[in-house]
């Protein structure tokens, strides 16, 4: 009889990659799904499937006991469908929100988290075994900086003192293992956070410290910031929403708790560490 797998989507994203390979080293039975060819560890079943297409979803579902759910997308169109096809096959979805969404009142950045709630609403709704994880920012979105350190070792970014607890993907990761495998966190909607908030000026000199020469944070203005992420490929809607949340969080800063310590049992990592880890992309 064959095992029951696990279906990991957004497998070859920072989340995605850091669970599929955690699961993998605890001997689960895991599956990547995939749009194109990608390389995972030797006995990680990689299946072809595609979120925007739902129909494509039940032969790479076929067999799986839950799903690990990362929505790529800006709204929740077809995400029902998705969720429905989940359901004809799996009994769990843990599903990977934001912190942002919960909140009493609407806020700057709105158009980010509003797919994030409606999605937690489907899955809630869906009669499947659920968690909805709630991640303060990545750590790794600061790879979005690593072309700049590469070629003129300097950031030029907006709000030098604006500081997050940012999350390291193996802390969520090992997060989402205790959602996928264990009862421990079934209905629940943890909130997830970095070990300590650190500012944008200092992620950019740990960075440095990490790959051994220094980086200099160049703070621009907020109009600045737009211009260049409009030039480099951003849609309005997430320039339009990114740069005023990271302004209200000057005025109301994330939340830090030791959720990840709680859940798995080891501290979160910091950003010194996360640095570290990923130094090679910054060199």
């Amino acid at each position: 009889m064959t095992r029951p797998e696990i279906l990991v989507t957004g497998a070859t994203g920072k989340v995605g990659g850091a669970l599929v390979s955690r699961l993998h080293a605890a001997g689960v039975p895991v599956r990547a799904l995939v749009r194109a060819e990608a390389d995972f560890p030797e006995g990680v079943r990689a299946v072809r499937g595609d979120l925007g297409d739902p129909a494509s979803l039940d032969t790479a579902l076929q067999g799986v006991d839950a799903v690990f759910l990362v929505w790529p997308f800006m709204s929740a169109e077809g995400a029902s469908d998705v969720i429905d096809a989940i359901g004809r096959h799996a009994r769990r979805v843990v599903y990977l929100s934001s912190a942002g969404v919960g909140g009493k009142e609407e806020k700057p950045g709105e158009a980010i988290t509003m797919f994030h709630t409606e999605l937690e609403r489907l899955v809630e709704a869906s009669g499947l075994e659920w968690t909805a994880l709630r991640p303060t920012g990545f750590a790794s979105n600061t790879l979005g900086w690593a072309e700049e350190v590469r070629t003129t070792g300097a950031v030029r970014a907006p709000l030098a003192r604006l500081a997050r607890p940012l999350i390291h993907e193996a802390d969520i990761a090992a997060v989402a293992v205790r959602a996928l495998t264990t009862d421990a966190l079934l209905g629940a909607r943890p909130l997830i956070t970095g070990l300590e908030p650190v500012t944008q000026e200092r992620q950019v000199a740990l960075i440095g410290e990490a790959i051994g020469r220094p980086v200099r944070f160049e703070e621009i203005t907020l109009d600045e910031a737009g211009a260049q992420m409009r030039a480099a490929g951003w849609p309005a809607e997430l320039v339009e929403a990114v740069l005023p949340a990271q302004l209200e969080m000057l005025e109301h800063p994330e939340p830090v708790n030791d959720e990840v310590e709680r859940i798995t049992g080891t501290p979160a990592r910091s950003f010194r560490e996360w640095a570290v880890d990923h130094a090679a992309d910054f060199r």
